[in-house]
């Protein structure tokens, strides 16, 4: 079973999501958010937190920026490769960027108005950003480095029959735009809830408690206004920034020229309570949603799903260290450090001088051979002559040089020997060590298993009967959630339970919009699942409805 710790850290926030995957299956075994002064002792905390002091740690990018060039589809794979380089460097020169303080990731996309051509994306970043983000996580082990925009496709599994665009309101926003399941663009807008907090903050003058408003934020559509009790005093600092960014997000859809079919919202603005029927208002014409992972069940009851949305970044960011979606992506692969120094070069060959020395050392080196020629007749009644004192004295230092290492060689070889029986005995007692912690070790192993059989026993015990009290309490709850949440003028004609977990709701009211607003509270509130509903049948002056649902558990 493999595992990963998603940060995704921004300014004076961290969110973070511990992920295991076994085979298909993916489970969160811890997720929070945490708002912080210190960046380091924050992230020493969640590592202490998780129990993460080894496993692989998946991190977002920090202000990286993105571009797109057009290349010949027909180019060979090394030649592609090469383009891709080539065209990123021109692209620096033409905008006076300094290439050597980028670093990029692209991925090829197709070519929507030229089958005869790819697309190839570009996410960059400055080297200097990615050394900042390392040194905040110095001594933890960081796997994954990947773009936030990118990373979140991972949470669904999306259509490859529609396009889909998934809005991520974090500090700033970006929109990616996915066209067959696949990416097709990303933009970012500048605008997102740092805008928002920053708005609240200068009221509250706390990070933590400007977000904790945001939660208890409710938007209320133009047909759902006039059921709002009290007017909110904070949503002059919420509903601007939604505005521009909604301006935004159709500028982008109407210039990237794709027809839409699918919104999803997520990031820290998807706390705001009815951001989706905001979005859906504004975009009728397209299913408008939040994005939930796809691993999560909408209908477990223990389960608060608006908690795991909060963390979306987080987790998009561990799948992307469990080795979901574009791996390309990755800025942790290569280093963000340029080589320093130069290549010394050694002049070779010399002067003139030199080569006239060289001759003459050629000469001389003749003269020298021939004078050890005529050394061999041997004449006792002469005196030595200067070369041969001089062989003499090189046959000597050389006989003083092999008897120093001949000494030198056998002190040092001793030396080794007497290494070597130190390393022999370490070695032998080491072995026995292992010997006896391998077998500590097995006998852990089975008692560890016998515990394991226990606690697994255990566990189907309390699944059980967590469901038992799940289906024994299901309508009590049902019916309490439906008092709490039926708005003024609507009634209910009749309730009925026709089989298992099947529940059928009859309820009249005089405007179209009270029922849709009803029908809206089962849904958001998880009251029922798989909820549906006929259009209705006016009685007099009510319109009669019938909505049909499944309990959640």
């Amino acid at each position: 079973m493999s595992s990963c710790l998603g940060l995704y850290i921004e300014n004076n926030i961290i969110k973070y999501a511990k992920l295991s995957k076994d085979h298909e299956n993916i489970r969160i075994d811890s997720f929070g958010m945490k708002f912080y002064e210190n960046i380091e002792e924050t992230v020493k905390q969640i590592i202490n937190e998780t129990y993460s002091y080894k496993t692989p740690i998946s991190v977002n990018l920090t202000d990286e920026k993105y571009t797109y060039i057009n290349l010949f589809s027909l180019l060979n794979k090394k030649d592609l490769e090469k383009a891709v380089g080539t065209e990123f460097d021109y692209f620096c020169n033409e905008n006076s960027k300094n290439r050597n303080a980028l670093e990029y990731r692209n991925t090829l996309v197709p070519n929507l108005d030229d089958k005869d051509k790819v697309t190839s994306l570009y996410a960059y970043v400055e080297k200097s950003g990615i050394a900042q983000k390392l040194q905040v996580l110095d001594g933890y082990k960081v796997n994954t480095m990947v773009p936030m925009p990118i990373s979140i496709m991972n949470l669904n599994r999306f259509s490859v029959n529609s396009n889909t665009v998934i809005i991520n309101i974090e500090r700033t926003t970006s929109v990616t735009t996915l066209v067959n399941g696949e990416i097709q663009r990303v933009d970012i807008i500048e605008k997102g809830m740092k805008e928002i907090l920053d708005n609240i903050i200068v009221k509250e003058n706390s990070y933590a408690k400007a977000y904790e408003i945001c939660k208890n934020t409710t938007i209320y559509t133009s047909q759902g206004r006039n059921l709002q009790v009290e007017e909110n005093e904070y949503m002059e600092d919420v509903m601007p920034t939604l505005y521009n960014i909604v301006e935004d997000v159709k500028d982008i859809i109407k210039e990237n020229g794709i027809e839409i079919s699918d919104i999803y919202i997520t990031g820290l603005a998807a706390a705001i309570n009815n951001i989706d029927l905001y979005f859906q208002e504004n975009f009728p014409d397209k299913k408008c949603e939040i994005l939930i992972p796809y691993f999560i069940k909408k209908t477990n009851v223990k389960l608060n799903i608006k908690d795991y949305i909060e963390v979306n970044s987080a987790i998009s960011l561990a799948l992307s260290g469990l080795g979901i979606g574009k791996k390309e992506m990755n800025f942790k692969n290569i280093s963000v450090f340029e080589q320093l120094g130069q290549v010394l070069s050694i002049e070779v060959g010399g002067s003139k001088n030199q080569k006239k020395n060289s001759n003459k050392n050629n000469l001389s080196g003749e003269n020298f051979i021939e004078k050890i020629k005529n050394s061999f007749k041997t004449d006792f009644s002469k005196g030595l002559d200067v070369i041969e004192i001089n062989m003499l004295r090189f046959a000597g230092a050389i006989l003083i040089l092999l008897i120093i290492y001949t000494v030198f060689t056998k002190v040092l070889m001793g030396q080794i020997n007497n290494k070597q029986e130190e390393i022999d005995s370490y070695l032998s007692d080491s072995n026995s060590k292992i010997a006896e912690i391998t077998t500590n070790t097995k006998n852990i192993n089975e008692r560890a298993a016998q515990y394991n059989s226990l606690v697994e026993k255990i566990n189907e015990a309390n699944d059980m009967l967590t469901q038992s009290y799940a289906k024994k309490n299901a309508l009590p709850n049902f019916l309490t959630q439906i008092m709490f949440n039926i708005p003024k003028e609507v009634q209910l004609i009749s309730v009925s339970n026709p089989s298992g977990k099947t529940i059928n709701i009859q309820a009249q009211s005089k405007e179209y919009e009270q029922l849709g607003y009803f029908i809206a509270k089962i849904k958001n509130e998880v009251i029922l699942t798989d909820v549906t509903a006929d259009s209705g049948v006016r009685q007099d002056e009510f319109i009669v409805i019938n909505i049909e649902g499944n309990l959640p558990y």
